[in-house]
C-alpha cells in the first residue's frame, strides 16, 4: 500500500515551485526551441500547458482548503493574476 503524501505547506510550496518551472519551461519553448513544424510545437506545448494546469488545480485546491502558504512562494504566474485582481 502506497504511503500518502501530507497535503501541508510543505506540499503546497514544492507544488509551487515546479508550476513556476512549468511557466519557465512554457517560456523557454516560446522563444527558444526548434520545431520541424507547427504541429509539433503545438503538441509540445499542449503536453507542457496539461501538466501544468494539473499542478495548479492541486494547488488552488489546496489553498481553498484552508492550507496556508507564504505569498512570496507563489509562481510568478498566480502573482501576476493576483495583482490583476488586486487593480480592479
Amino acid at each position: 500500500m502506497k504511503k500518502q503524501v501530507p497535503h501541508d505547506k510543505y506540499f503546497l510550496r514544492s507544488l509551487h515551485q515546479e508550476i513556476d518551472f512549468y511557466d519557465r519551461k512554457l517560456v523557454y519553448l516560446d522563444k527558444h526551441m526548434q520545431f520541424a513544424s507547427t504541429a509539433d510545437r503545438k503538441e509540445a506545448e499542449g503536453r507542457l500547458i496539461s501538466k501544468r494546469s494539473t499542478l495548479a488545480q492541486t494547488a488552488k485546491q489546496l489553498v481553498a482548503e484552508g492550507v496556508e502558504f507564504n505569498p512570496a512562494d507563489l509562481p510568478r504566474s498566480f502573482r501576476a493574476s493576483e495583482n490583476a485582481v488586486a487593480d480592479h
